[in-house]
């Protein structure tokens, strides 16, 4: 009869444990932009082979350099430039990047988001920007008029 109990209890602690393992890989997208359990996530998917989505932590990313300068070779063109690092613990998808142009009074005289493969001239090389990368974003732009006298890059 002890035996029939001590499987008995085996059968349960083990169920319960998959049910856990289920309820966390169930849920794994959720969990995945918490940075405590991202690493435990990939630890387990790496040994399940499953996916998890890419991080996204705009606010990581740091512009280490920005220009917004006239293009010599085309009249009523400028040529805005940023590069940015991934600052985060983990690689992360490519940003969307927001360019506001304001008046001396700081009201926004124009702004547009754009995507990577905008910024890049190309669809991106790989999926994500891998911590501690840098990426230089080069925008075309036409010349606003008087009005926009300051700039600004966001990451969304």
């Amino acid at each position: 009869m002890r035996r029939q109990h001590r499987m008995l209890y085996g059968a349960v602690g083990a169920l319960t444990l998959l049910l856990g393992l289920q309820a966390l890989l169930a849920d794994r997208a959720r969990l995945a932009s918490d940075p405590g359990w991202r690493p435990t996530l990939e630890r387990l998917c790496g040994a399940l082979r499953c996916s998890l989505p890419p991080w996204r932590e705009p606010a990581a990313l740091t512009v280490l350099a920005r220009d917004v300068r006239p293009d010599d070779a085309r009249p009523g063109q400028l040529v805005a430039t940023a590069t940015f690092r991934n600052d985060a613990r983990w690689a992360q998808v490519w940003p969307r990047l927001r360019l506001t142009l304001s008046d001396i009074d700081g009201r926004a005289v124009g702004s547009r988001v754009f995507t990577a493969e905008e910024y890049l001239d190309a669809a991106p090389g790989r999926p994500t920007l891998a911590a501690g990368d840098s990426a230089e974003a080069r925008l075309r732009l036409l010349e606003p008029d008087a009005r926009a006298v300051s700039f600004a890059f966001d990451f969304l």
